[in-house]
């Protein structure tokens, strides 16, 4: 990893958890080496350094095309992001991810395409089927509690002294999300599938 990204790394868990008392469960379950995508539900902002701050692996993470530009573009270049289009993954984004994932890192993906607007879990979108199915890697579902009532839409500033909490899965092989690779809505039903992984994680 990179010195700034691991300094990126502490810093925001240092702040997580003075500030929301922040509790991390399931760090075992993180393969030591390996691509895998990571597949959570999205609450807030705070959710991608949330999920990344204590895993002790190089996360690739997608970020709006919009914002690599000037200075906040380097920013988050070195913060391992990819530039994404929100509308459409074209192929582009598509082959600089399998290129992420085939390098053996992982790669942090919200199935619900966006932030939650009343904290419970929406319905998974088919991208993450298409990365999945194009990349053959397995999937480690986590779930964060917490952070919507710190930042969700509609929060222009964090509320200190809100509890977050995080909780890594155990690790999905590609065959149980993929279980029917001639289904009809093939990728939908995998985005069901990784989504209904993220549910059974206990709250």
């Amino acid at each position: 990893m990179k010195p700034f990204y691991q300094f990126a790394q502490r810093f925001s868990y240092l702040y997580f958890k003075i500030f929301h008392r922040f509790e991390v469960f399931g760090v075992d379950n993180v393969p030591k080496k390996g691509a895998f995508i990571l597949a959570s539900n999205h609450l807030s902002f705070f959710d991608p350094p949330a999920l990344g701050c204590k895993l002790p692996r190089n996360l690739h993470y997608f970020a709006r095309d919009t914002l690599f530009v000037g200075p906040l573009g380097s920013l988050i270049r070195s913060l391992n992001s990819i530039p994404v289009d929100r509308e459409k993954l074209d192929l582009r984004t598509l082959r600089t991810v399998l290129s992420v994932l085939k390098n053996g890192d992982p790669l942090l993906v919200f199935p619900e395409g966006t932030r939650s607007k009343d904290g419970q879990l929406a319905k998974g979108q088919k991208g993450i089927g298409l990365l999945i199915a194009k990349s053959g890697v397995p999937v480690l579902p986590a779930r964060i509690h917490g952070s919507h009532e710190i930042l969700g839409p509609g929060k222009m500033l964090p509320r200190l002294g809100k509890k977050m909490s995080l909780q890594y899965g155990k690790l999905c092989p590609y065959e149980k999300i993929d279980s029917e690779p001639l289904e009809k809505d093939r990728y939908q039903k995998m985005a069901e599938r990784v989504m209904q992984e993220i549910k059974n994680i206990p709250v």
